[in-house]
């Protein structure tokens, strides 16, 4: 943002007809061009309309069969269901937007978006961390699996998980309310993003940055630690397996889930520390496509096809449904 924008903004939220509470935002959304329009309606549309068909599937697919009530699959259930809402909290707002030409949203619906994305975008790091932990007892310590991963622990592990998302959404929302703005601001992006947000605030925001970004990296940093530490000992593990057959199993137990972490975290990561030295936030919202879309889009596509536990489950209830 220039200098003079800048300061036009500061200068408009000085009036206090213009503070927060009737601030009202404009989603610039990926393209200003109106014949780009009806391509990234059909690409929004069909991308949320498979993720959501397909997660919905894995849940349903899971819940129905009794031979799938492991911890692993119960994980799984619970990343899908937080990718459908993952996807559902920007998706349908941008593709609303896109439709009707009006890409307005107030400051509460910002907030209220803003809340849920970090809910469920958190869920999903956490969850990830989760199954990850579940991988390691099942593949290190095989034996004691079943009284490790009991019923109480799992359920333990998903409830901290919900606890963890909503103090980080919180957090975040408490901070960007007490943001200052001009009474319309245009965000060069199709959702309400806080790296954004906090480059149209006016005053300081050096705190809300640091904040920001240190929770960010708490947040993504102990799962990862996790994940790699596990993965560290899982690799260990499986190549003191004397057998082929059996590495092969080990590690196809695994491929499905580090897939889908190498895709979260790789394109959340890079977006996120693009934006902190990028002078072009439009890439930065092209990007945010790949993890906002792309990722949960995938997730039943990855679990699926190599796992045939999930196939049969499909057929199994499809027939049932039929």
């Amino acid at each position: 943002m220039s200098p003079q924008r800048r300061r036009d903004q500061c200068l408009c939220a000085v009036d206090p007809h213009n503070f927060t509470g009737t601030v009202e935002f404009l989603l610039l959304g990926l393209s200003d061009d109106l014949r780009v329009q009806p391509i990234l309606f059909g690409l929004f549309l069909s991308m949320y309309l498979v993720t959501v068909t397909g997660n919905l599937l894995i849940v349903l697919a899971i819940s129905s069969d009794s031979r799938l009530h492991t911890p692993m699959y119960f994980f799984l259930s619970v990343l899908s269901t937080a990718d459908i809402g993952f996807t559902s909290t920007t998706v349908p707002k941008a593709i609303w937007d896109i439709h009707t030409l009006n890409k307005n949203i107030s400051h509460a619906g910002c907030l209220v978006q803003l809340s849920l994305f970090h809910v469920f975008g958190c869920l999903d790091t956490v969850i990830l961390g989760v199954m990850a932990y579940d991988r390691f007892v099942a593949i290190c310590h095989p034996l004691h699996y079943p009284v490790i991963m009991n019923p109480r622990l799992c359920g333990r592990l998903i409830l901290g998980s919900i606890c963890i998302s909503l103090l980080d959404s919180q957090l975040h929302c408490l901070m960007m309310s007490q943001l200052i703005f001009c009474s319309q601001v245009e965000i060069p992006h199709f959702f309400c993003d806080p790296p954004q947000l906090l480059r149209l605030a006016c005053g300081d925001i050096f705190i809300d940055n640091l904040i920001m970004y240190f929770i960010g990296a708490l947040l993504g940093g102990v799962p990862v630690s996790g994940i790699f530490y596990s993965y560290t000992k899982i690799i260990s593990s499986v190549l003191k397996i004397s057998s082929t057959g059996g590495r092969s199993k080990a590690f196809s137990t695994c491929g499905s889930h580090l897939s889908m972490v190498c895709l979260f975290y790789g394109t959340a990561m890079g977006v996120y520390l693009s934006s902190a030295v990028s002078q072009s936030p439009r890439k930065g919202a092209v990007t945010s496509v790949m993890y906002t879309m792309v990722v949960p889009m995938l997730n039943p596509f990855i679990y699926s096809l190599r796992n045939q536990d999930i196939k049969r489950a499909f057929q199994k209830f499809l027939s049932r449904t039929v």
